[in-house]
């Protein structure tokens, strides 16, 4: 059974997360970890799970999410993962630090490996299909394990919302029907783990979401 631990990091409250099975073996996804103290608290976590981090993946590429890939790259030596419809959006951070007033001194590494829906990333015992959901960015990708029951949703879906669409390459039309062709065709016990606040299941936000009932 994958284990998942949840770390609030940064000005925006992002979640970044730390998947782990029985194995050791874990990856980090969105790795907003943005202050000194924050990696240094990731790097704690991880020490104190004795786990081997093994992979690098972003849902998505909006700043908030990627403020820690230098960070998590250079420290276990990974490289990044990511859907090739981000790229564009990975090479926008810059300029957007620039516009929030945010310095942004570790930039991002480039992917060097890119996920394919349809197919799986592995570590230790687990895997986790790559569910595509674009709507909130232009190419976002989602985790799913059908063992664990659980999905790593980025900003796609929330706890009684939904992603925001008025960021470039955002469509609400197109975010509903990733929501209701690859979430809510899953089980109403699935865990979404979404990328800011709490924890929701997709059958929660089937029956009370007000922008999916």
């Amino acid at each position: 059974m994958i284990q998942v631990l949840c770390k609030t990091y940064n000005p925006f409250q992002e979640n970044t997360y730390i998947l782990y099975d029985d194995s050791g073996e874990c990856i980090i996804i969105d790795p907003g970890c943005w202050e000194t103290s924050e990696e240094a608290d990731l790097v704690r976590e991880i020490s104190r799970l004795n786990l081997k981090p093994v992979g690098l993946y972003n849902t998505h590429c909006h700043l908030d999410h990627v403020f820690g890939n230098a960070f998590v790259a250079e420290t276990y030596q990974l490289e990044l993962a990511i859907h090739e419809g981000e790229i564009p959006v990975l090479d926008a951070v810059p300029e957007v630090c620039r516009m929030y007033g945010i310095p942004y001194t570790k930039p991002s590494p480039n992917p060097t490996r890119l996920l394919q829906p349809g197919q799986s990333i592995a570590f230790g015992q687990s895997k986790l299909d790559i569910l595509f959901t674009p709507g909130h960015s232009p190419a976002s990708v989602s985790f799913f394990s059908e063992n664990s029951d659980i999905l790593i949703a980025g900003d796609v879906l929330f706890n009684g919302s939904v992603g925001r669409t008025d960021l470039p390459g955002g469509d609400m039309d197109v975010l509903l029907e990733s929501i209701r062709n690859e979430f809510f065709t899953l089980g109403d016990q699935v865990v979404v783990y979404p990328g800011h606040g709490p924890a929701t299941t997709i059958g929660h936000e089937r029956k009370t979401n007000p922008f999916l009932v």
